[in-house]
């Protein structure tokens, strides 16, 4: 199964654009600017430079992706600091640092917390009810299910 982990009703979001879509981020944020500046935002520096100056919010900035933002915002991901993902990527554009992205969408996909990486998905997800409350998310147990891989592999090699 999994615990119970609660969101609370100020969600700590994180930021995240690709460089011809960072404009378009930083506009959707100026469009949710009365919503998101009830919440707490995070974003990779670039991106984070972006949305300050168009929007005036606050946000907390890390590397640029390239650099390690990508991997800072996991590491908030995996110690539950980060409740939210939204990272507007462009498929057309191929990424150096491409294993980056995926390690930071399969850490959001372990740890259950909402991606999207859409505009239509973040209009969704900035729209639920969901978001100006408390939520319980079930994460799922993997340190268990990884303790018993572990247990059975040394009692298949003795």
């Amino acid at each position: 199964m999994g615990k119970t982990v609660k969101m609370s009703s100020k969600k700590r979001i994180a930021l995240i654009a690709h460089d011809r879509m960072k404009k378009d981020l930083a506009e959707w944020v100026l469009f949710n600017k009365g919503t998101l500046s009830k919440h707490e935002l995070f974003a990779t520096g670039t991106t984070g430079a972006m949305i300050e100056e168009i929007t005036g919010l606050k946000v907390t900035k890390f590397k640029s992706g390239p650099l390690g933002g990508d991997q800072q915002i996991g590491a908030k991901i995996a110690e539950g600091e980060i409740d939210i993902l939204i990272f507007f990527w462009d498929p057309l554009e191929p990424l150096a640092h491409d294993v980056d992205i995926k390690a930071l969408i399969r850490l959001a996909t372990v740890y259950n917390i909402p991606v999207a990486i859409n505009r239509s998905t973040a209009d969704f997800l900035i729209s639920s009810p969901l978001m100006h409350g408390e939520y319980e998310k079930i994460q799922p147990d993997y340190e268990t299910q990884l303790s018993r891989r572990i247990q059975q592999v040394i009692s298949e090699s003795e």
